[in-house]
């Protein structure tokens, strides 16, 4: 799978271990940084650009890294055909592509640990959006709401 992985400097250390285990996993990884450790640089920098290539489609699935995981997600969620989570846990990580065909995972590199975080990212490449009526039903409100629409 192609995967976008992005980080600022609260999720930098984490990003090239990430990053490294996805290639030996046989992932294509494209980095769109931060490339060198800043503690003054913006994670806007680098989780936009990585999800806008997931909602044209340039990579499959991103991976976005800060601090908490927080920032690293509302910043991606702004970017209209991303749907991003922050995940600390493995029923969601699953569960998010299954039911909500996440396509953005959300971690805090400060929060977690390697161990957990190389389970988190694994279980959210491997699982696979369902499809089911009442999900693609629910994708679509949202994605009307993208559009300017509204829901309900």
């Amino acid at each position: 799978m192609r995967v976008g992985i992005s980080a600022d400097h609260g999720g930098f250390p984490m990003k090239a271990r990430m990053a490294e285990l996805l290639r030996r996993l046989g992932h294509d990884v494209v980095d769109f940084g931060a490339h060198d450790l800043d503690p003054a640089d913006d994670y806007p920098d680098f989780v936009v650009p990585m999800a806008r290539a997931v909602a044209a489609g340039v990579v499959e699935r991103g991976i976005a890294l800060c601090g908490s995981g927080v920032g690293a997600c509302i910043a991606a969620n702004k970017v209209p055909g991303v749907r991003a989570a922050l995940i600390h846990e493995v029923f969601s990580a699953r569960q998010g592509v299954e039911d909500d065909d996440m396509n953005v995972i959300a971690v805090g590199g400060r929060v977690i640990g390697e161990a957990s975080a190389t389970i988190l990212i694994s279980t959210f490449l491997e699982a696979r959006f369902t499809g089911a009526e009442r999900f693609r039903r629910r994708l679509a409100k949202i994605a009307a709401l993208e559009n300017g629409g509204h829901t309900g």
